[in-house]
């Protein structure tokens, strides 16, 4: 899943704030504000952690059911709770202290994930993924949101793309290691050994966090009565569909992502079932993916500021669509994994778009309520997408599938051109 921070003198309080800490803000580079490192530091562990999930919960159910169907439905009801999570995460985010929640959430997350190796031990109990994978997608949710709206806060809305770009890049890193040992764990000791030590980064994150300072928010000392979360919600909806740009973008993300949420899935069972591949190969695969997703990172912040937010968007959406239908026709494991790296390189570099964007053109007091907002309805219907893209696998296999929905992604890359996504401007981040 991506974190960021810069602050400006311009920004409500950014003055008063870079005065206490006696130097102007933006002054130092990235890496040698303090807050942010250590941010960073806790985010890429975070991610080096939750990188053997990803490939050890769909090892769990394939190894007990040897179903890409079953793998899919748990992908779904992980999703729904997310979206379900989502509806009010940014209404607690913007109401509650963002350090303490972030914290929370790790801390939530590490005895959840730490559950499944311990029961484990007694033998395997499927039941039990599908009732922690959806309460730690909730828990996620709302640390995701809370992410989102402290970044701008560390450091500023000039160096957001950047900011974001290098959290990015240095979590798809971890994305690299945690696959390919996610995948060597699961091969020596089994999958579950592997959510263990997702448990276990998330405590290593929670104890990072401690030592973060979190800048007051504009109007946090004494916040006066606020709406219920539906009303909430609404908010955060009419300012989404108030802004061009970010009202064309929630409606293709919801096709995009409900062609997407399933790709894990898609490219594990190509893996094991099609090819007859083991689960280290499905880790070295992974982590060759995630190279992408590091290229792209690093890229992110000179394309955007070269072609502007709308072409580097669109056609980043394009090279997803290609890479996916061909995914489902590779019969080479090397060429897997180049189609897996383009799908993740192009994808994180729309995500880190579409994210730093909303993070600019947002107000503070309705950043945590628009990214709930957003999430809620680009996601709403991911969970049935990703539900009916493995039972469509397991019923006709994964090439007509695969090339299927790349096809739509293509076609939802064109329809970006006939929306004001196209005509918008050269970014403000840096």
């Amino acid at each position: 899943m991506t974190h960021e921070a810069a602050r400006r003198e311009d920004e409500p309080g950014g003055s008063a704030a870079a005065a206490a800490d006696g130097e102007l803000p933006g002054a130092r580079p990235l890496w040698r504000q303090r807050d942010f490192g250590v941010f960073w530091v806790a985010q890429t562990l975070s991610v080096l952690g939750d990188s053997f999930a990803l490939i050890a919960l769909p090892l769990l159910v394939l190894q007990a059911t040897g179903s890409v169907a079953r793998m899919g439905l748990l992908t779904a009801v992980g999703g729904a709770a997310a979206v379900v999570a989502a509806v009010f995460a940014g209404a607690v985010v913007d109401r509650v202290d963002r350090r303490r929640l972030l914290i929370g959430c790790d801390l939530a997350r590490m005895l959840l994930y730490g559950a499944i190796p311990l029961v484990w031990l007694f033998g395997p109990q499927i039941w039990l993924l599908y009732v922690v994978l959806p309460l730690c997608e909730a828990v996620g949710m709302l640390f995701a949101v809370g992410y989102v709206t402290v970044v701008r806060g560390l450091v500023g809305t000039e160096r957001l793309t950047e900011a974001n770009g290098r959290l990015n890049a240095t979590a798809a890193a971890a994305g690299v290691l945690g696959p390919l040992c996610a995948g060597l764990v699961a091969a020596w000791s089994g999958p579950a050994a592997a959510v263990g030590v997702d448990a276990a980064s998330f405590g290593v994150s929670a104890v990072c966090l401690l030592f973060v300072r979190f800048r007051a928010r504009p109007g946090d000392e004494r916040p006066g009565p606020r709406a219920g979360l539906w009303q909430d919600l609404r908010t955060g909806v009419a300012f989404l569909l108030g802004h061009p740009v970010l009202r064309s973008l929630t409606a293709l993300l919801f096709g995009f992502s409900f062609l997407t949420l399933g790709l894990n899935d898609l490219v594990i069972y190509h893996l094991k079932h099609d090819l007859g591949h083991d689960d280290g190969t499905v880790g070295t695969v992974m982590a060759v993916g995630a190279l992408g997703t590091i290229t792209g990172a690093l890229l992110v912040a000179r394309v955007r500021r070269r072609l502007g937010f709308g072409p580097t968007w669109t056609g980043s959406v394009a090279v997803c669509g290609l890479a996916f239908a061909g995914l489902g026709w590779a019969r080479d494991v090397p060429v897997v994994a180049a189609l897996s790296a383009a799908f993740l390189a192009c994808a994180g570099m729309a995500g880190t778009c579409s994210m730093s964007l909303r993070q600019e053109v947002t107000p503070e007091p309705l950043l945590g309520r628009v990214t709930s907002a957003f999430w809620t309805l680009q996601y709403a219907a991911a969970p049935v997408g990703a539900a009916v893209l493995t039972w469509a696998a397991e019923e006709r296999g994964t090439a007509p599938v695969a090339l299927a929905a790349g096809a739509t992604c293509v076609l939802l890359a064109v329809a970006a051109l006939f929306t004001p996504i196209r005509g918008s401007g050269r970014p403000v981040s840096r």
